[in-house]
């Protein structure tokens, strides 16, 4: 794949004998790269997906040049597929490193593990690229705050994606009850279910040939490899993923945090644990959580492994006020007045499930367009990483209440655990040497 700097010396020494020996596809495809926004999206095996749909949603602006994983089979599957949905192939690379030397890549963006997520933001705005990083946006909330720290030291943009931020009918809503539609909006509740299934208990067998488990690990204390750790039930075990708080609550706690028009809150509780299943799993399947403000407050609720739902939802949020109420998800939104009656719905036509593992949807392509014009046009950010930062160090700091089973009070300001050394000890983690991220 040319370089923009290889193509024009091309052009400089002959188009016309340039244009003789490439197809006019191609020439096409070379010619349009300049024209768009040049892609790599590192992490293939889930949410990958949904970056690819997303990008290609927005093809007359941006363009796919590399994808990126550890895992070799993952990796060719995922190009093969690309090459089907956008025409052309990108070029492949086991390591995002080499990726970051490419100066025509404008955008990366993250879908690994999560605790790469942080350290590979920051590695990308370093060599000048922007940045699409999936929720959470971080392993724990030192690493947040070095990212915001990093986005304003290096000036490029870094968009999380917590996609519910460019959903139509939720900005649309949430701009209601700002407005006043159910008076002063004073306490939300934010839930997930599903029925996950055991992770069993693991054995130690030898790392597939076809696995960069060092890479893999990267900032991570080395561990050995066990049977029942990649490529998805990693969000289970500490060292790489945050438990269910972080993979889904994100949403419904942003979206309630956005509807109350709070921050960061004084108080935390939580509570739970591992019920349903005896195995490997490292976090809770069941967690209660409030997040508590002067006048305010967010009760989440996650369960894992028990899908029964909440007001007939897999997931969503109920904004409560003194004149009503809103519930809100991803396919709409029902207003209720102080007694409980329905009063009016939206519904969007599409049915979400907490089963999908992908998420490929129209607010993922908006979230994507959005980056997209503020790269290009300075279009503000639905969720610029300063603001995506604050749910996600919410939650973790949940995370945190969660293990030393006891209330924690903040700092609202930066959300810092105050008068408690032992929990604050767990603000940031351990890495392996030579790994940490730095700015």
């Amino acid at each position: 794949m040319p370089t923009r700097r290889q193509f024009l010396r091309s052009t400089a020494a002959g188009a016309a004998g340039f244009a003789i020996a490439t197809s006019a596809k191609s020439y096409a495809q070379i010619l349009g790269a300049n024209d768009r926004l040049n892609f790599a999206i590192i992490g293939l095996n889930g949410r990958g997906y949904a970056h690819l749909a997303s990008i290609r949603a927005n093809r007359s602006d941006a363009r796919l040049a590399y994808v990126c994983d550890v895992d070799a089979v993952i990796l060719k599957k995922f190009a093969d597929r690309a090459t089907t949905e956008m025409g052309e192939s990108p070029a492949t690379e086991k390591d995002f490193r080499h990726i970051l030397t490419m100066k025509e890549v404008d955008v990366i963006t993250i879908a690994t593990p999560e605790h790469w997520h942080t350290p590979m933001a920051i590695s990308a705005l370093k060599a000048g690229k922007n940045v699409y990083v999936e929720k959470p946006c971080s392993h724990n909330p030192a690493e947040g705050a070095l990212l915001v720290e990093a986005q304003k030291k290096y000036g490029k943009l870094v968009q999380m994606g917590n996609q519910q931020r460019s959903s139509p009918h939720t900005i649309e809503i949430i701009d209601r009850i700002h407005d006043g539609l159910i008076g002063r909006p004073y306490f939300a509740k934010a839930w997930y279910a599903n029925t996950r299934k055991s992770i069993g208990i693991g054995k130690e067998i030898p790392v597939p040939a076809t696995l960069d488990w060092e890479l893999w690990q990267g900032p991570a204390p080395r561990r050995p490899y066990k049977d029942n750790l990649h490529p998805y039930n990693w969000h289970w075990f500490w060292d790489y993923g945050t438990g269910e708080t972080l993979n889904n609550g994100t949403h419904e706690v942003d979206v309630s945090r956005w509807a109350l028009g709070v921050d960061y809150p004084k108080r935390i509780t939580s509570s739970g644990g591992r019920y349903h299943f005896k195995d490997d799993w490292q976090f809770y399947d069941t967690l209660v959580t409030s997040f508590e403000y002067d006048d305010k407050m967010i009760s989440w609720e996650g369960r894992s492994c028990e899908g029964m739902k909440v007001y007939g939802r897999d997931r969503g949020a109920a904004i409560m006020g003194t004149t009503g109420t809103v519930i809100v998800d991803r396919d709409g939104y029902e207003t209720y007045n102080l007694k409980g009656e329905k009063t009016s719905d939206f519904k969007t036509g599409h049915k979400t499930s907490s089963a999908d593992l992908l998420g490929s949807d129209s607010m993922t392509d908006a979230h994507f367009a959005n980056l997209i014009a503020g790269i290009r046009k300075g279009e503000k950010l639905r969720s610029p990483i300063a603001e995506g930062n604050i749910p996600v160090t919410m939650l973790e700091l949940s995370n945190i209440a969660w293990k030393v089973q006891r209330e924690l009070h903040l700092d609202p300001v930066d959300g810092k655990i105050q008068n408690d050394a032992e929990a604050m000890k767990m603000w940031g983690r351990t890495y392996e040497p030579g790994w940490a991220p730095t700015i």
